[in-house]
């Protein structure tokens, strides 16, 4: 059967205290909504509807893809109104998954079981136990153990207040009996609000099965309300990317200072030491390691690269057995052949390094082309940038470099050329040859720095 879906995304997020809308709010480098996106296209749906709140502009700005339906909540009368504004675009043929924008940790295996348990006449749900149900509708099941309906905290005896069994927010039941009963929803409560889990009552009256089904692990259900919750769902979420790696083989050093915000594909034998931040789509092949406290994003490493600690990758490939760092910045399109060295505190961008280059202090090789086995000595600078526009600096294979050496861009320097430390080149400089370009060395005798002008005596005022 059809499935459609749900995802309620109008909540205003007021206890974040923030001006970015709470669906918005970041859990491992990426929107809350983009998780539950995730996991509900992973189902292949006919739809997805996205509920949204007034003023909500900015969520739909962030998800400006196309299999997305958007449906504006404009009074927040609670969920049950809020699912209501999508009814009319579902049939009534079609099994319907309601999820939660702000409930990012469940896991695509309960999903496919909810929705199994969903199907037919029946209506299932999500439930969790946990240790402080505080802030969560209580699920209340009959003698014989189903479902009989769900009660909101703010509604709650302090008998309902002690179960330990929640609601998530999550649900699956058929169209045509959802639609059924959002239109018979009253909201006589102590949030005068329309409450969807008060169609499970209605289910249960009339004699249906009502599913409540456990999260094999209660980091499934958290609802994000505030920045402490986030907080404890990114320390969850990161602790299930490391064990999902260590499972891969890649060794670890401490799996809670550890962050991934993104895609990782890992060879055999990839070691990742503490403080280590991956971002976006990286790749590190056999062998490859990062030491502490480096960030990489949007990388490709080749087989036994190794990044020393402190240094910053992004949008950069290396080949096989490169060495960065420590304190080295390789910005996007920087690519680096085997067997390259890039030595600390020295920023590569938009340049071809070739294989047996080593650069390995206190230089800048930006929008060049360097050739192999080239030395570039402390203190080198590709100026690239004249004010206006970029130019490219060309060295040939086998050069030397001295150090403190400016290389005034366009300029091309001949292979097997060596440079002389100190030099300033803007012409090109000969292949096979020694080029020095700086002022002959002068002593000027009797010359005496300046020195500063003693102050003004102060004046006396108290005679």
């Amino acid at each position: 059967m059809p499935i459609s879906i749900v995802v309620l995304a109008a909540g205003q997020g007021k206890r974040m205290h923030s001006a970015l809308p709470k669906v918005l709010q970041p859990l491992a480098g990426r929107a809350l909504l983009a998780h539950v996106l995730e996991r509900a296209r992973d189902l292949n749906p006919a739809a997805i509807h996205v509920v949204y709140g007034h003023g909500g502009e900015r969520v739909r700005e962030a998800f400006p893809e196309s299999d997305l339906s958007w449906v504006l909540q404009e009074r927040q009368l609670g969920t049950g109104h809020a699912v209501a504004q999508a009814a009319p675009l579902i049939p009534d043929d079609h099994d319907v998954l309601i999820l939660c924008g702000d409930v990012p940790l469940v896991r695509g295996a309960t999903l496919e079981r909810l929705l199994a348990a969903g199907r037919g006449t029946s209506l299932a749900l999500i439930t969790a136990v946990l240790a402080d149900p505080s802030g969560y509708g209580r699920i209340v099941r009959s003698r014989a153990g189903v479902v009989e309906r769900i009660v909101e905290e703010a509604d709650a005896s302090a008998e309902e207040r002690a179960i330990d069994e929640v609601n998530t927010g999550l649900m699956s039941l058929p169209a045509a009996q959802l639609k059924r009963w959002l239109g018979a929803l009253r909201n006589e409560n102590a949030q005068g609000e329309y409450y969807l889990t008060d169609i499970i009552s209605m289910a249960f009256a009339e004699g249906v099965d009502v599913l409540g089904i456990r999260t094999d692990g209660p980091e499934e259900a958290l609802g994000i309300n505030d920045k402490r919750q986030l907080a404890d769902a990114e320390r969850k979420f990161q602790r299930a990317a490391a064990e999902a790696l260590m499972e891969r083989g890649v060794t670890v050093a401490d799996p809670h200072r550890i962050d991934i915000r993104g895609e990782v594909t890992v060879g055999k034998d990839v070691f990742l030491d503490v403080g280590v931040v991956l971002c976006g789509k990286v790749r590190l092949d056999d062998g490859v390691r990062i030491e502490a406290n480096a960030v990489v994003t949007d990388c490709t490493l080749g087989p036994g690269t190794v990044v020393h600690p402190f240094s910053v990758l992004e949008g950069a490939r290396t080949s096989e057995r490169c060495e960065i760092g420590p304190f080295a910045r390789l910005r996007p399109g920087a690519d680096l052949a085997e067997h390259v060295k890039i030595g600390n505190y020295v920023e590569v961008k938009n340049s071809q390094i070739g294989a047996g280059t080593k650069i390995n202090h206190l230089s800048y090789i930006g929008d060049a082309t360097v050739g192999e086995n080239v030395n570039v000595g402390a203190g080198t600078i590709t100026c690239n940038y004249d004010g206006a526009n970029k130019h490219r600096t060309t060295i040939g294979d086998d050069v030397f470099i001295g150090s403190g050496s400016m290389l005034v861009a366009p300029v091309t320097i001949g292979a097997g050329a060596t440079i002389g430390a100190g030099s300033t080149l803007n012409k090109d400089a000969p292949a096979g040859e020694l080029t020095i370009a700086r002022m002959r060395q002068t002593t000027i005798e009797g010359w005496r720095r300046p020195t500063k002008k003693p102050k003004p005596a102060k004046r006396d005022t108290d005679r």
